[in-house]
């Protein structure tokens, strides 16, 4: 006697939108090791204090350890004459942490973003040498630590300047898209009106009456970088609430917040996202074009802008205006190429 049985059919389920868009978006190569790249950069600028440093990780001296990159330690705690703050570079505090048992793990780069090599051999600025593999900036300030802190700063300058932007422009277009009539009429005119106010010289003003400082300047930019963005939103919410998914909310009895919330922003950000890159980029330009010109961050703080203005200056010292320029061009590359990416990967008419 036999007997036979049915295959049971084999049903694969159909990927997500957001699994369908990140396929898409791996295959583009150029774009994802963009992204790849420029996430390791950020987290290397993240752990810049371990990576560039005028102070020692851990100190083992005469049988303690110190940490010197949470405590201040005087001078006279590893045989020096002085209560002030110990000068790790100091020749004399070196031989002392090196000698007998001691020893002291410095950071591969041993300079901060301040420190002064006091102790050079060539006039500042100097080329880049074996004590400071970039060159010194005109103030004797190592350049490759520059960079590093300069580059943390503009990515998290930019990144919170999107930031704002993005709660900004999409609650703003948002409410103009999907309520439209008079209600859009007259933010896009207050808009307007907003959007024709000469920024620079609100900068240049604000810069004269307060002490400059980069939450200043981060509010200032944030009162002009959402309009943009508010645009995108505002068209796409003015398509969709025609739809019939938009229609058959209202007749059950939705609110009108919780229809834009859960129904018209989910099906209108793709141009938020698209847009996102190549805010970020226009953010960190901004930040250096400021700090060029000396209406950016306060004096003494590590910035790209600055660097460019002192390789202006300086013309003879190539090598400020070349590592400067370097890491800028490389970080708006990277950002303009996972852009691009985005953009394809977020386009619905691409096959998978």
């Amino acid at each position: 006697m036999s007997s036979s049985t049915d295959a049971a059919p084999h049903w694969t389920p159909s990927p997500s939108p957001a699994r369908r868009a990140w396929r898409r978006f791996v295959r583009n190569r150029l774009g994802f090791w963009s992204l790849v790249l420029f996430v390791a950069l950020v987290v290397l600028s993240l752990l810049a204090e371990v990576l560039s440093n005028d102070r020692p990780l851990v100190v083992h001296y005469e049988g303690r350890s110190y940490w010197p990159l949470l405590h201040d330690y005087p001078e006279t705690t590893f045989g020096g004459d002085f209560e002030t703050p110990t000068d790790y570079l100091d020749p004399f505090i070196r031989e002392r942490l090196s000698a007998g048992g001691n020893w002291a793990l410095y950071p591969p780069n041993p300079y901060g973003p301040k420190t002064i090599n006091y102790y050079a051999t060539d006039p500042h600025p100097s080329p880049p040498s074996a004590a400071n593999w970039l060159g010194t900036d005109d103030r004797g300030r190592d350049l490759l630590a520059q960079l590093i802190y300069g580059f943390r700063v503009s990515v998290l300058f930019g990144l919170a300047l999107t930031a704002i932007g993005v709660v900004l422009g999409v609650l703003a277009g948002a409410v103009q898209g999907y309520f439209g009539g008079r209600l859009d009429l007259t933010l896009q005119r207050l808009i307007e009106i907003w959007g024709s106010m000469p920024e620079l010289y609100l900068l240049i003003i604000f810069s004269a009456v307060f002490a400059p400082s980069v939450a200043l300047l981060l509010v200032l930019l944030s009162l002009f970088g959402w309009m943009g963005l508010a645009d995108y939103v505002r068209a796409e919410c003015l398509r969709n609430r025609q739809l019939d998914y938009v229609r058959a909310a209202r007749a059950l009895g939705l609110s009108h917040w919780a229809i834009i919330w859960r129904h018209v922003l989910p099906n209108s950000l793709t141009p938020v996202v698209t847009f996102l890159p190549f805010r970020m980029s226009a953010a960190i330009l901004a930040l250096t074009s400021l700090d060029f010109l000396g209406l950016g961050v306060p004096p003494g703080t590590p910035s790209l802008g600055e660097l460019l203005a002192q390789g202006k200056s300086n013309i003879d010292a190539w090598w400020i205006s070349l590592a400067t320029f370097g890491v800028l061009v490389l970080t708006l590359l990277l950002l303009t190429f996972m852009g691009d990416a985005l953009r394809d990967a977020l386009d619905p008419r691409k096959a998978d």
